[in-house]
């Protein structure tokens, strides 16, 4: 092994000593061809599943689309010049059909060069809303299905800047928008003015824990911009055009109707904002209004929220997850703490649930309390409501469901969440006389659909649960062979109509209406595969054990002309992979891979190189376990080298590869762990580490699932920081990171520091900063640039 290691780095050394600007390169013809692909549309439906709509959207976006102008404001990134998110992925076409037909419509009428997204059905399901973005702002459009003909509405004035700028009144006929204030003011370009004092910021000595987010407010300036940005005036517009003003200017972060379209709920930000957290934990006040703009009743207040208790199962404080019951006409369901929100405490209930009837004259009445934290209700169609709660840091989940004329209540579901082969599934769910969702509910019966993973691989199912007895009766497995079905919904109970999503290793995945009563299926959408040139590269899923008996699973790629009998050829092998924590052995070696899954490269992962000569072991298993009181980063390391070794023994023991050129890659937290197992093994001969952290103490207050901060336990993060550890580092590692990264912790500055460590270190390491690109990569320059810089480092490294 160490000589090998000295041939990578003499070649690495070689190749990189000089080469310090280059321009924007392409990868390998292979690796070109599968890249550079046109993206088949995807598929939206209402839900009646009577019309398909196709949406269209370019493969990648252009360093032109991230070159934009943009403003960073209290976690958002804004473009002020559109007033829509600077980072959204925008559609450049639909078409649609009914179900039935053979053939897609061109939706006529289409803005030229179209830029669409917030998409959305009328309340009818005869419609369908979305916005277009120009030059200058955001315009409201309209597409009538049935003469699949699009009728721009507004002009480009409206606010996106907080999400979504429209909602559909209930008639179908009138959408309520949220508009740019007349005479709005000029932004301050804070660049051109002298400061007029210090920034300022004080603590009043209340112990919190709060991430390192980014994006935050830093000044005044950022302050009033912020303010300009978000700040709209409320308008009815109907289908012509025509409009009314219903609220003026305010910073509206929520809109939402009532189920019988007769009162309008409103959520607003207030001062004073903050430049520690983001804007959804800014001072809100949420009002009700009846349809003619009138006070009903100001149901929520809630304050600044920099003061969080430590743990994932902290909670503010006050009424929360305030939303519209969907089962009933107009009323409002929310939690409250009854611990304060601290996990800390000892508590017999942590929340309450409370209902509260529109007008909301009378008090609220306590509908359940949960022993956990409350995670959500849902509704049904009949007098029941399926409530569930869970608990962080014993990973458990409970669902009760809940009979609202008694009050009696059953648990139906309680197990370990990460717990896939016990998942009791999702129930099926339809839309009521409100036009809203709600579970599935009939004679007594509801049905769930689940994903079916098991220890002997993954058999979607569909169950018929008796809601008296909570007995369950199996209606259909999937069983089908070398492919995967996928059940979308029951379209129609009693006839045994569903529908699905066929794919296979090499089949593109398609929708597919069938009766699992007589097994008859009929295909919805026939789209091609974009990657021919690997439809005939092996596929398998192996699983293998770790030193200390946990299961662990990869899906290993082999080259289309590989003999595997004869194994003359000893490949290098890649393996990607990302750490996942776990509270017990059990669900930790739980399989969810299958190999009927459509193989689909990206540059997520490195299935590319097969086409080179490589084996690949993609989605490579790396659970840390701690269970009981011991927690999962306490044996981050010893756990993480093993993972590694055990995945390396066993392709090894498969007789295809050659173990002294196996390379480890990873992004984000996969970037942590690539520059760990760099550091702490010689099992590798280098490493890809795509826009990680690697300086804990940068992250003082909990990172990934870590809840313990800093200062708890220094020698945890310490020992964990590949940056603590730069000295011990010297296999070759390719380092690149977006050089705008928007991810909590992640700041491009994590690799920055990182590298020059290393380099002064006299580690061998490169690092490559991708313009414009935040946490997950955007632009085809970028990515065919970044495939590029890893083809290069893996031929020299493994290849010579």
């Amino acid at each position: 092994m160490k000589i090998k290691l000295t041939i990578c780095l003499l070649a690495f050394l070689n190749f990189y000593e000089a080469q310090e600007s280059i321009i924007y390169q392409k990868p390998s013809a292979e690796i070109l061809k599968l890249a550079d692909y046109e993206r088949p549309p995807s598929v939206l439906m209402n839900s009646k599943k009577d019309w398909v709509v196709f949406t269209y959207r370019p493969t990648y976006k252009t360093l032109e689309d991230l070159s934009q102008q943009e403003m960073k404001l209290g976690g958002l990134r804004i473009n002020p010049a559109t007033n829509i998110s600077s980072s959204i992925t925008y559609l450049n076409n639909l078409k649609v059909r009914k179900i039935n037909d053979k053939n897609e419509v061109q939706v006529k009428g289409l803005p030229s060069h179209p830029k669409i997204t917030n998409i959305s059905f009328s309340p009818d399901e005869k419609k369908l809303a979305f916005t277009n973005t120009t030059s200058k702002g955001v315009e409201l459009w309209v597409v009538d299905l049935e003469t699949a003909s699009a009728k721009k509405i507004t002009g480009d004035q409206l606010n996106a800047n907080l999400g979504s700028p429209y909602l559909w009144y209930k008639d179908s006929q009138n959408l309520l928008i949220k508009l740019l204030p007349q005479n709005r003011p000029a932004l301050i370009d804070s660049s051109k003015d002298l400061p007029t004092g210090p920034i300022v910021s004080t603590a009043d000595g209340k112990v919190s824990q709060n991430r390192t987010y980014q994006d935050l407010l830093k000044n005044p300036q950022d302050e009033r911009n912020f303010e300009i940005l978000t700040a709209s005036d409320i308008y009815n517009v109907d289908l012509n055009g025509n409009l009314k003003k219903v609220k003026d200017k305010d910073m509206y972060s929520g809109l939402s109707f009532s189920p019988d379209g007769n009162y309008l709920m409103v959520t607003t930000l207030k001062k004073p904002f903050s430049y520690i957290v983001p804007y959804y934990r800014f001072p809100m006040t949420t009002t009700v209004y009846d349809v003619q703009g009138n006070v009903v009743k100001a149901v929520n207040e809630v304050p600044l929220n920099e003061i969080m208790p430590k743990g994932f199962a902290s909670v503010r404080t006050g009424k929360r997850d305030m939303e519209w019951r969907s089962d009933v006409p107009a009323a409002l369901v929310y939690a409250e703490a009854l611990d304060g929100g601290d996990q800390s405490k000892t508590a017999e209930y942590r929340d309450e649930i409370f209902t509260w009837e529109a007008p909301f004259n009378g008090a609220p009445k306590s509908f359940f309390k949960t022993r956990q934290r409350y995670e959500g209700t849902n509704w049904t169609n009949d007098h029941y409501a399926i409530v569930s709660e869970d608990w962080y840091d014993t990973r458990n989940t409970k669902s009760f469901l809940i009979d609202l004329n008694s009050g009696e209540s059953k648990v139906f579901d309680d197990r370990n969440f990460q717990d896939v082969y016990n998942d009791p599934g999702n129930f099926n769910t339809t839309k009521n006389q409100f036009g809203r969702t709600v579970v599935d509910m009939k004679e007594g019966k509801a049905y769930l659909i689940g994903d079916g993973f098991t220890k002997d691989g993954q058999h979607p199912f569909i169950d018929e649960m008796d809601v008296k007895t909570l007995k369950k009766k199996r209606l259909y497995t999937s069983n089908l062979k070398n492919a995967k079905e996928e059940i979308i919904d029951i379209m129609n109970p009693s006839k045994g109509e569903v529908l699905t999503i066929q794919q296979s290793s090499s089949q593109y995945p398609n929708y597919f209406r069938k009766n699992i009563k007589n097994n008859k299926t009929e295909a919805v959408t026939n789209f091609p595969n974009p990657f021919e040139s690997i439809k005939d590269v092996y596929k398998e899923v192996i699983t293998y054990k770790r030193n200390d008996g946990v299961t662990l699973t990869g899906t290993l790629y082999l080259p289309a002309n590989y003999d595997r009998k004869a194994k003359k050829e000893k490949l290098p092998l890649l393996i990607w992979a990302y750490p996942t924590e776990y509270k017990d052995k059990n669900t930790a070696g739980q399989n969810t891979q299958n190999p009927n899954d459509f193989t689909f490269p990206s540059y997520g992962s490195f299935i590319y190189w097969t086409t080179k000569g490589y084996a690949v072991l993609d989605d490579a298993a790396f659970p840390i376990i701690g269970e009981g009181k011991i927690e999962p980063n306490d044996t981050f390391i010893p756990q993480l080298v093993a993972n590694g070794k055990a995945a390396i023994d066993a392709v090894d023991k498969l007789g295809y590869i050659d173990r002294n050129k196996v390379a480890v890659g990873g992004h984000s937290y996969g970037a942590f762990m690539t520059a760990n197992l760099l550091t702490h093994s010689k099992d590798y001969a280098c490493g890809i580490a795509r826009s990680g952290a690697y300086n804990r103490t940068l992250t003082p207050f909990g990172f990934q699932t870590e809840q313990r901060n800093y200062w708890d336990v220094p020698e945890i993060y310490n020992t964990m920081s590949p940056f603590m550890n730069a000295d011990k580092m010297k296999t070759p590692l390719l380092l690149i990171h977006g050089d705008a990264d928007n991810n909590p912790g992640t700041f491009t500055l994590q690799t920055e520091r990182y590298f020059q460590a290393l380099k002064n270190l006299g580690a061998p390491v490169k690092m490559v900063l991708l313009p414009k690109e935040a946490h997950g990569y955007a632009a085809k320059e970028n990515i065919l640039h970044l495939l590029w810089e890893q083809d290069q480092f893996l031929e020299k490294c493994l290849k010579k």
